[in-house]
């Protein structure tokens, strides 16, 4: 592909790469098309700890750039940290967020028009995603860097702990912190299986990301090599015209869509997945989801599925092992940001943990991990992580606790006016209604502490959620649907057996409510959340903007 500004006119062409050179690109690599020009798109900043080792890996991935004869380009963009975000408004922003990242990428890649390739880097939970749509929309030659897991020295359930005697009274918000760096050691993606090493791995899953990539810890020298052997490798890609769209086929989402359900990957991917196999003009539906999950073993137990991280499961054999655990599921014909295909990928001498990854047969290795419940409730479906909820919450029943907001709920949980066996219905956070799906992750943390408790919502869950939390509703409440006619007190039933939610609510009564309705609209504070609540689609499709 030529690049743009070569295609300019004479004049217009030597003063565009006087710019470049002007910043410092080499003159020679801008005369000789076979020194590629390679764009770095770095969400590097130093609010989220998944971020901060950015700039140091871009540095590894411009030498790997030099080495392989080509140039690099390096140009920023914005990446929020979702933990920091939780628990308030700004929460609002973060799934926005995705869009106005991969809307970034498009600006200044196809705007600038001098690039042959291009490194995303990003880390966290909606930036990944964003990445690989920028990757899928503009379609060159490409591949992704993440910072990785950082190590953590406690076991997930002593961060757990640490966070119920908190919210019994018994530790202060000083203990909170220290002991949660415990946890958190250091810069790098938080080391459960939260959305941001869910979609690390499903980036690797889908071949856009050199084997290991996902889980290599963030403050190893691999991390640092295999940032460097990317850059190389997207060079290689750009000689041998291997775009994005070679790689992420319909067959690779197809893959990926078994990965996820063989980890017990985040919730979160089911916006994401059918979002980037919008940019791609393909498919990736709930319905093909739930139909794989439905069958398909979850073959390890990282938190919340289990009581072991990011970290454990790289030292078991990271994505590779998994790969090759399922690999007689997978089409392996796909091809890779290697330059080979997964099969040959999965050809190489690759180590395996038993005891951390099990075969699909092994009795342990139960199916449908992440189902999609129907009802009267969600009649266009709405996602559970089985593999996170306690067995005797598989059937459920209790009376709904209705509120217009999480902060509505965390006022009655503060009050303590929520008891034991209720249904917390938290709606009007969708897509549009949030606006901007806020993660609900503290309202799951907190009704942790409440027994035999369900949280139903129109909004989202972090990764790290577990516990009978059903949530992505739709259609949600802004729209009418039902969760938002539901009323303290109507009974809600929840089936895991039966991929089923419902109210003990007839359709009469249902539509006698309808009649009154009025909807809850929330003060959004700012013009770009009023823009994307009159935009965006639900759910289920990705919540693309329009």
């Amino acid at each position: 592909m030529q690049r743009k500004i070569d295609q300019l006119e004479p004049f217009q062409r030597a003063i565009s790469k006087a710019h470049l050179a002007s910043a410092g690109v080499s003159i020679d690599s801008l005369e000789n098309p076979d020194k590629p020009l390679i764009a770095i798109a770095n969400s590097w900043n130093e609010v989220c700890p998944g971020h901060e080792p950015l700039r140091q890996l871009a540095a590894e991935v411009k030498k790997g750039i030099l080495e392989a004869g080509g140039e690099p380009i390096e140009f920023n963009t914005i990446g929020m940290c979702d933990g920091v975000a939780q628990g308030h408004a700004g929460m609002r922003y973060c799934l926005p967020h995705r869009e106005i990242i991969a809307d970034s990428c498009e600006a200044m890649i196809v705007g600038e028009g001098c690039f042959d390739g291009v490194v995303y880097m990003g880390s966290c939970d909606k930036i990944i995603p964003a990445m690989l749509m920028a990757a899928a929309r503009i379609d060159l030659p490409a591949a992704l860097v993440t910072a990785g897991p950082c190590y953590d020295e406690i076991k997930p359930s002593e961060s757990k702990a640490l966070r119920a005697r908190f919210l019994a009274g018994e530790a202060t918000e000083r203990e909170v912190i220290e002991g949660t760096l415990k946890y958190y050691t250091g810069p790098g993606i938080c080391p459960f299986l939260g959305t941001a090493n869910t979609m690390g791995c499903l980036t690797e899953g889908l071949g856009m990301m050199l084997p290991n990539g996902a889980l290599w810890p963030s403050s190893t020298s691999q991390r640092r090599f295999s940032a460097r052997q990317t850059g190389a490798a997207v060079v290689d890609l750009v000689r041998r015209g291997i775009k994005p769209s070679d790689i992420m086929t319909q067959a690779a989402i197809d893959n990926t869509v078994k990965l996820l359900a063989s980890i017990g990957g985040s919730l979160n991917a089911l916006i994401h997945l059918p979002a980037l196999a919008n940019e791609l003009g393909l498919e990736c539906t709930w319905t093909q989801v739930a139909e794989t999950t439905s069958h398909t073993p979850v073959v390890c137990n990282v938190v919340p599925n289990g009581d072991i991280s990011c970290v454990n499961l790289y030292k078991a054999g990271g994505i590779p092992a998994v790969l090759k655990t399922i690999e007689g599921d997978l089409d392996t014909s796909v091809m890779t940001v290697t330059g080979k295909t997964l099969e040959e990928n999965l050809s190489a001498k690759i180590h395996i943990d038993r005891d951390v990854i099990r075969t699909q047969d092994d009795p342990a290795s139960v199916a449908n991990g992440i189902q999609v419940l129907y009802g009267n409730l969600a009649p266009e479906g709405a996602l559970v992580k089985t593999s996170a909820v306690p067995a005797d919450q598989h059937v459920w029943s209790g009376p709904a606790m209705v509120f217009n907001s999480e902060e509505e709920a965390f006022a009655a949980y503060n009050e303590k006016r929520i008891v034991a066996g209720t249904g917390v219905v938290v709606r009007y956070e969708g897509p549009k209604g949030g606006p901007g799906m806020k993660e609900l992750h503290r309202v799951t943390e907190i009704m942790k502490g409440i027994p035999n408790s369900a949280v139903i919502t129109d909004g989202r869950f972090s990764g790290a959620s577990g516990g009978l939390s059903v949530g992505y509703l739709c259609p949600e409440a802004l729209d009418g649907a039902p969760i938002a006619l539901i009323q303290d007190g109507d009974v809600i039933n929840i089936d895991l057996t039966k991929n089923l939610i419902e109210i003990e609510v007839d359709d009469e009564e249902l539509a006698r409510r309808r009649e009154s309705w009025t909807p809850v609209i929330h003060e959004n504070g700012g013009r770009l959340l009023a823009r994307y609540s009159a935009q965006v689609a639900s759910a289920k499709t990705g919540a693309v903007v329009r």
